[in-house]
């Protein structure tokens, strides 16, 4: 990477279960930073492992990033991968007292079996050469509370209503994850849950003040800004705060996630393919100007799913060909400037230390005893 270009902001898809000469291409360029992999990437444990030592061998800084929850959000499932629970399923362990034990018995119990589902999930992503999943949902659960009786891309996925048992269970997973060695990411700032619209498909609107999102929705972020590593805001737009959604909002990311909140980790756009994301100011836009929007915004990083397979013959994939071409002619004609803040915090989500080998880590004490904490 030369001095011009020591910002890899660019997280990218790749199209199958294995590297294609246009996957490699794009993985060495020096705008890309890391792959995020779906399930359409997975076949097996064996299959996965060769796919991520082959984008490792392109460049061996990359970060290798998934969605993977528990839940309806994992991708891998089958050949050892343990299913996980959704995150409801640790907020209800909180409500479940105990009479011989006494009262905060069950928030025991809950924040125990959270960090054991931290660790599951780390380590065996990691033992299959992933560094980082986008994981934990600090999404209140409000069912019912806000404008719909459950808002539908967030659902189980969150741990609670109350914003103080989410930042206890949050904290919990991420401690479960760190013992892994895996960093993780706080999502959707400053709260996807009160809204009904799904942003992969509509753009929602949450029209509540300030003053209610930072007491409740946004109240995770506050008490965990100092453990956080990385955070993702929502392509959710809260009108009376800013016009723009927070992912593309200066106030959000910097006035208050960094400054107000004093968040100092890595933020991740999320995807901008989403329909919430085509959209800035009521106009459509390309890749490459949302992905300068969002990095304008305060973005360290800017992830975009799913372009690899569209298009056809030699055009499959050039959505992600002209996001990199234009990130670059907007850095060569000084309409975007480099981060070298942004590129530590992104090499800072790196793993630090080895991972277990697979068949290692199936004895190891630590996961096994994690296995039997789960809920």
């Amino acid at each position: 990477m030369t001095a011009d270009t020591d910002h890899a902001p660019v997280i990218l898809d790749v199209a199958g279960t294995t590297l294609t000469a246009a996957d490699r291409r794009r993985l060495a360029h020096p705008l890309t930073g890391g792959v995020i992999l779906f399930a359409r990437n997975w076949q097996d444990r064996a299959q996965l492992l060769e796919l991520t030592a082959s984008i490792k061998a392109v460049r061996d800084d990359l970060l290798i990033c998934v969605d993977h929850e528990g839940g309806r959000v994992q991708r891998f499932r089958t050949d050892g991968f343990t299913p996980l629970p959704p995150m409801r399923a640790l907020g209800r362990l909180w409500m479940q007292g105990d009479a011989n034990q006494g009262p905060g018995s069950g928030a025991m119990r809950a924040t125990d079996a959270a960090t054991a589902v931290g660790y599951v999930l780390a380590s065996e992503l990691r033992s299959c050469g992933v560094d980082f999943s986008f994981a934990p949902v600090l999404d209140l659960d409000w069912q019912g509370e806000g404008e719909a009786s459950v808002s539908r891309v967030i659902g189980d996925r969150a741990f609670h209503r109350d914003p103080r048992v989410v930042a206890l269970l949050a904290k919990s997973v991420a401690h479960g994850m760190l013992q892994a060695g895996m960093a993780h990411c706080g999502k959707h700032f400053p709260g996807h849950g009160f809204v009904a619209a799904d942003s992969h498909t509509d753009i929602p609107v949450d029209r509540r003040g300030l003053r209610a999102i930072l007491r409740d929705d946004a109240a995770p972020y506050a008490w965990l800004s100092n453990t956080l590593a990385a955070v993702m805001p929502a392509h959710v737009i809260y009108p009376r705060v800013d016009v723009r959604p927070a992912g593309f909002s200066r106030r959000w990311l910097q006035e208050i996630l960094r400054q107000r909140l004093r968040f100092g980790g890595a933020i991740f756009s999320d995807d901008l393919s989403m329909e919430a994301a085509r959209r800035i100011d009521g106009t459509v836009v390309d890749y490459a100007t949302a992905s300068l929007a969002a990095l304008d915004a305060g973005c360290d990083l800017v992830l975009v799913c799913n372009q690899s397979l569209v298009g056809e013959g030699a055009a499959q994939g050039r959505g992600l060909d002209e996001l990199l071409e234009g990130l670059d002619q907007a850095r060569v004609a000084g309409r975007w400037r480099p981060s070298v803040e942004s590129e530590a915090r992104r090499l800072a989500l790196l793993p630090q230390t080895m991972p277990h080998p697979w068949d290692e880590l199936m004895l190891e004490p630590a996961y096994l005893r994690a296995l039997d904490t789960l809920p």
